[in-house]
Formats: C-alpha cells, structure tokens, sequence
C-alpha cells in the first residue's frame, strides 16, 4: 500500500535502522500507528532529520506493501512542541502508552485529537495531571478497555474487578483499597471533571489499574524513568 498524499502524524519511537536510516512508530490521524523506515535520516545533512523527531507535527507520506512502510516524504506542519522537565516525561509516556497499546493500521481519529490536546497541554502546563487522566480515559475507551463509569448511586462503594468491571460492596478491605472507589469519584472520572483533588487520586488509581492489567509484567520505561528522576 502506497500512500502518496500527505497524512498528519507524530512520531511515537525511532530507534536506528542498518547504517544510516531510522526505523519509526508514526501515530497518524487516518491510520493509525504506523511503522516505517526512514531512510538516511541519521546522517547529518539529512533533510527528514529534523521531521522525524517527537513532537513534531509531521505531513509524511509512505510506500511499501508490507506492515513495514518506507517514508518518501515527510515535512514539519508545525513548530516542534517545546518540552522540558516533568512535562517532557509525560510526553514520553503518553507516546509509550500509543505504541503499546495500539494495533498497527487500526485508525483512532478521536484519540489522535485527544493526543493532540494532552500535548498543549503539557506545554501550557495548566492542568497536566487532568490531561493525563484524560487522555489515559480516552484511550482505554477507544480500545475496549474501560469498565462502565456511568449510572453509579453516588453514595456507594464500589469495587473494581479487572475482568467483571464494577460491584457494589459495604466495606472496604484495608488491604486491597486501591480497587475500591465511590460513585460520585466514578461519575466525575466518566466526565473528565479533574476539580476536585480526590477525584484525580482516584483517577490515577483507576488508570493505572487498569493500564497496568492490560500491559501485564512489561512496565512502562518512561514510569520507570520519572520514578528514578
């Protein structure tokens, strides 16, 4: 499949291919997560040198009849979005998550919006730690991964089964508390209402739960990277 006209994208990963090429994770707003090779992007007059970096909106173009794509074109639509400190261990998270838990060539449009949000908004650094919660939200609910949040009675308990979703319980179990949650935190969650501090520790419970059940015993490297710093 070759794809000539020009597709919004991000780079996610590059790692270096043979000599002098780059082998790239694309996240597209038409196709999804998208594997190609960069070919002469690591020497130093290269013109794709400077396309193919995280954060960079890109127009880029593909050829190849494999999962594996060759990048014929690829050109900076915008200024690279300016990272640094916590913020840019965010942005290394979020690309992580997409190129986990993304199929290739399984187009998310919604998601790649949300993405784009999360990202200004680590710029911004208003509110970075509800960007996160939702994008975490939007993401596991594009991919089929999230428990129903709606219709909760306030007031209950209720605790969260990785496979059954949620149940309602009277009492928490002081030592597996982090799967219990309130109704009124889940409702708030359902409407990515971050205002109250609660509802964001609960938020990053759920998430992480959540996340961590689908990623299994293969941790994420940038979680691992923000603890150490």
């Amino acid at each position: 499949m070759a794809v000539t006209d020009q597709q919004a994208g991000y780079v996610l990963h590059g790692r270096p291919y043979r000599d002098t090429s780059l082998l790239v994770d694309f996240f597209t707003l038409e196709h999804g997560k998208v594997s190609a090779v960069v070919q002469g992007a690591r020497r130093p007059n290269s013109k794709l040198r400077a396309s193919v970096q995280p954060f960079v909106p890109v127009q880029l173009s593909w050829r190849g009849r494999n999962d594996l794509k060759t990048v014929t074109q690829a050109e900076p639509a915008a200024a690279m979005l300016f990272l640094k400190g916590d913020a840019l261990l965010c942005g290394l998270y979020l690309n992580e998550l997409l190129e986990r838990l993304l199929l290739p060539f399984d187009p998310h449009p919604k998601l790649y919006v949300y993405y784009q949000y999360a990202l200004n908004e680590l710029v911004a650094g208003d509110d970075v730690e509800g960007a996160l919660r939702t994008f975490e939200h939007r993401l596991l609910d594009e991919l089929g991964h999230l428990p129903e949040l709606t219709g909760k009675d306030q007031n209950r308990i209720y605790r969260i089964d990785m496979d059954e979703g949620f149940s309602i319980i009277e009492q928490i179990n002081e030592a597996d508390k982090r799967r219990y949650f309130y109704g009124w935190q889940l409702s708030a969650i359902a409407a990515d209402d971050y205002t109250d501090v609660q509802v964001k520790r609960a938020a990053k419970r759920l998430m992480r739960l959540l996340i961590d059940h689908i990623l299994g015993h293969k941790p994420l490297r940038s979680r691992e990277l923000f603890q150490r710093l």
